[in-house]
């Protein structure tokens, strides 16, 4: 598997693999977002998913994959500190606002600060056609919050302090993207650095919310821990992904293209939930997905 990607890096082949990829995540990104704003505690959510992520992640470093070099170490170990702050950030935003306010607000900051990053540490251009995709992609994401400001009910009194998690954490966004995708660009084995990223990052917040769990009724323990598992699963995959795709391609124009994660939260809940779209909405989302396609194209 790693020579295989190791051959489509740098390839039209590889282009069209990051963008499969990065699509993917975006889906499967909608999907973890509502995973751990559900009817538990975010923090126990966040939780229960890093170790059920962690523990599936140890047998895989251990046994399945290369070593990590001294270098990749330091690489991990600041991937470590900087999710650790993105986590408390987002768990933090979501503890006190809407979901469907602040997830938009999160995940429309991101784009741009991950194209400013792309630009300075791996030397990527945006053209001044991309640039105008992201405005419009950031215009529709930003639009989806405003609307469900308008119409949320839940959380107003925490909302506008919520908000300001979230920009803080969008910003965090943008820099695990961008680092984490030069720590998998220096892994000779990108899985490596997948394998020992999640064995590592699994740990710190089921230790951070120990006192949380006491005070857990055990009648939610079970459901909880099954959330956990199924987040575990949808993480890997949708951070893999992600992570796979900035290896193969541009980091910015892999960035941009997850933030459409905005559209297929909404198709889910249209589709799977029986939410009305209504022509508002609807016009932010082919705005969303009018930016990424201007972004490809105008590449």
């Amino acid at each position: 598997m790693t020579a295989l990607i190791s051959s489509l890096e740098g390839t039209h082949a590889g282009h069209v693999t990051a963008l499969c990829l990065a699509l993917l995540a975006a889906i499967l990104h909608a999907i973890f977002g509502a995973l751990q704003k559900g009817r538990h505690d975010p923090w126990l959510s966040r939780a229960a998913i890093d170790a059920c992520y962690g523990l599936m992640s140890l047998p895989l470093a251990l046994f399945l994959v290369p070593w990590p070099t001294p270098r990749l170490w330091l690489l991990l170990g600041g991937a470590f500190v900087i999710h650790v702050v993105y986590k408390l950030l987002q768990a933090m935003t979501y503890e006190r606002g809407a979901y469907t306010v602040v997830y938009p607000v999160v995940r429309g900051i991101g784009p741009f600060f991950a194209v400013i990053g792309a630009t300075v540490v791996f030397g990527e251009h945006f053209t001044p056609g991309q640039w105008g995709g992201v405005m419009m992609l950031m215009s529709g994401i930003l639009g989806f919050a405003v609307y469900n400001y308008r119409h949320v009910s839940v959380d107003r009194d925490t909302l506008v302090p919520a908000l300001g998690f979230a920009v803080a954490t969008g910003a965090f966004v943008a820099l695990y993207t961008t680092y984490d995708a030069y720590g998998i660009r220096a892994a000779a084995d990108p899985f490596t650095f997948l394998a020992w990223f999640f064995t590592i990052d699994g740990i710190f917040m089921p230790v951070f919310t120990r006192r949380r769990w006491r005070v857990l009724p055990a009648s939610e323990l079970v459901p909880l821990l099954k959330r956990g598992v199924l987040g575990a699963f949808v993480a890997w995959f949708s951070f893999g992904s992600i992570m796979m795709a900035t290896r193969l391609d541009k980091v910015g124009e892999a960035a941009v293209l997850r933030e459409t994660s905005t559209v297929w939260a909404a198709l889910i809940g249209w589709l799977v939930l029986g939410e009305k779209v209504g022509p508002r909405r609807l016009a932010l989302m082919v705005l969303i997905a009018a930016g990424a396609i201007v972004v490809e194209l105008a590449g």
